[in-house]
Formats: C-alpha cells, structure tokens, sequence
C-alpha cells in the first residue's frame, strides 16, 4: 500500500480508500452487501493496508455505518483507522433531518457515533454544498464539533470551485477550522472538475479524493451488473455516446495489456498527481485486488492518449444540474488503438 499526507495537514492516509456505499441494506439498493457479505471486503481491505474508510450517514440510511463499523470494531484497530462519514441528505420526513443547519449537523453526528459504536470521526464531511444555509452557520457548526472533539478534520464533498473557496473565506476570516480534503467525482469519462476544482485544490493545499472512477461500473465493460440495471444515477450521468466509447477504448487499452478494464480505469485515475486517495467500492476482494495492481501501473503516452481521445466537455455532475447533459462526440483514433 501507498500512504499519502492529505492535503497540508499533518494525516496520512492509504491512496485507496475503502468506499462503503455498497454495505448496509437491502432494503435501500437492491445491491447492497449486507454484514455477512460486507465482512470478507473489508477484512480483505485492511489486511493490504487500507487505512482510509469512507462512510456516510445517508448509506442505507443509517444502516450503512452501523454493519461496517460493526466489522471494523471486531477486526480492526480504531486508533490505526482514519474514518470519515458525511452529512447533509435527508434521514427522514422531517424538515430539519437534513441540510447543513447548525441543528441538523449537531443531531447527525451524534447520531452517527451511535450508530457506528465510536467517540469520534477522524473526519467530518458535508456531502455537498447546501444553498439553503448561510456558510457562516454551517462552518461555525464543524469548527464547534471540532473543538469538541467529535471530529478531528473537517473535509467537503461535490461542489462548484466557487463554493469551495466561500467555504475557505469564511474560515480563514473566522480563524476556524479548513477543510483538509475534497471529494469529487472523476473518471476517463467524467473529467470537469480538471479545469477548476483540482488545480484549487492544489493551490490551497486541499487534498482530492476521487470517488466513482468506474464511472458508477461502465467502465468495467459490465453494463448488465445489477447496479447498472436498476442505478438510477448511471443513466443520467453515463448513458451518452461519449461515455459508451470511453468504456470500449478502456476495453482496448485493457486487452493489449492483458489486464480487466477496470484496473485500467482505475491507474488513469491514480496516475494523476493531484490525487491523493482513490475510493474502492469492492463486491470482490478480486476487484480490490485490481485497484492495488492499478497502484503500480504506469499508462504509456499513447494508452492515455486512446482513453482520453472521447472526451469532450459536459455539464458537471452535481444537485443542481441533473439531467442536463451534454451530446458529446469523439476524436480520430491513433496507432496502436486505430
């Protein structure tokens, strides 16, 4: 495993992070692992040196930090684990279980310990900017969690770069804790937030986790995956002609080099120097397994070339542009991919 310092701060954490979408119930995904199921990944996950856990509270609603968290204290050790969950989607009817009110963010931590059997969070993240909440309120309330020892590192989720450095303002004028990490979506065929959000990142020395860097599975060249049939947010990112033929390019790149497709997504996305972490949402411990071989995966000029040549700008992926999406075409295919 590689261990990276995340962002300025003084953390260190595993460049893959054991993503957790995938555990809890149900009841909720029809994909979802359940405890019995979940155990053997996470085992697997820890026993090659993940360090990094990622939750969230809206997972299964709940359930999601309860079954991981119930493996992780069987079989992990709390103090060598850095773990994150994340607030902000409604937990329930009422009005106020959601959003990033100073009311919601106090109630949801608490809850969230409770659930996941814990004194604290090393990191607190807010799944996304919520528009409805003055930031002053919002960042004052993660600065108090901090100071009371619920959280030890704040962090930030899906977002316009603008938003991201109001947040920094707003922080940096009150003396109040800053966001030490940012987690965003990007994969070969999803690649907006290379123009802003990375390279702000770099600049205020955030570090980037990359969630999705399968493109929610159709990178895997497996579109008939339970989750690719019945995942709502697949088709409304991914179902455009662009996206189709980055998968078959990634397709290629993986069979001239004798490997799965997604290990080939997976070391595009590694090979970038802006990111710190990658999320690994495993079925499989085989398709953990793929993540750490795309760890030392070096992609030649002319692979990266062929996965790349698709791409073309799109609307970004976030809670304010759904289902705007833009028709993308394709470039002229090079040697040896032509």
């Amino acid at each position: 495993m590689q261990y990276v310092r995340l962002g300025q701060s003084g953390l260190k954490v595993s460049r893959l992070c054991l993503g957790t979408m995938n555990m809890g119930s149900k009841d909720w995904k029809p994909w979802i692992f359940d405890e019995k199921e979940s155990e053997p990944i996470i085992h697997h996950a820890l026993d090659n040196g993940v360090n990094f856990i990622d939750l969230a509270d809206f997972y299964s609603i709940g359930a999601g930090e309860e079954v991981v968290c119930n493996v992780l204290n069987r079989i992990g050790r709390r103090d060598d684990l850095v773990i994150t969950t994340k607030v902000g989607y409604a937990m329930s009817d009422d009005i106020n279980a959601q959003g990033h009110s100073r009311k919601n963010i106090f109630k949801a931590i608490d809850a969230s310990l409770t659930r996941m059997g814990m004194d604290y969070v090393d990191i607190y993240m807010l799944h996304y900017f919520d528009t409805d909440t003055p930031v002053e309120e919002t960042m004052g309330a993660l600065n108090d969690l901090v100071l009371a020892g619920k959280t030890r590192y704040i962090a930030v989720s899906t977002m316009y770069t603008w938003q991201l450095a109001k947040i920094l303002q707003v922080c940096d004028q009150n003396g109040w804790a800053r966001p030490i990490n940012m987690q965003l979506q990007l994969n070969c065929a999803y690649r907006e937030e290379e123009r802003e959000m990375l390279p702000f990142c770099q600049d205020q020395g955030i570090g980037v986790s990359v969630f999705s860097p399968l493109a929610r599975g159709i990178l895997t060249s497996d579109l008939q995956s339970t989750r690719n049939k019945t995942d709502f947010f697949t088709a409304e990112m991914y179902n455009d002609e662009a996206s189709r033929n980055i998968a078959h390019s990634v397709a290629k790149v993986a069979d001239a080099r004798g490997c799965l497709p997604a290990q080939i997504a997976q070391a595009w996305v590694l090979n970038k120097p802006e990111v710190a972490s990658m999320l690994v949402g495993a079925d499989t411990t085989a398709q953990f397994d793929s993540a750490l071989a795309a760890l030392e995966m070096q992609l030649t000029e002319e692979e990266i070339y062929e996965l790349e040549r698709h791409y073309t700008p799109c609307d970004l992926i976030n809670d304010y542009t759904s289902g705007k999406r833009t028709p993308r075409f394709s470039r002229p295919a090079k040697a040896p991919f032509a």
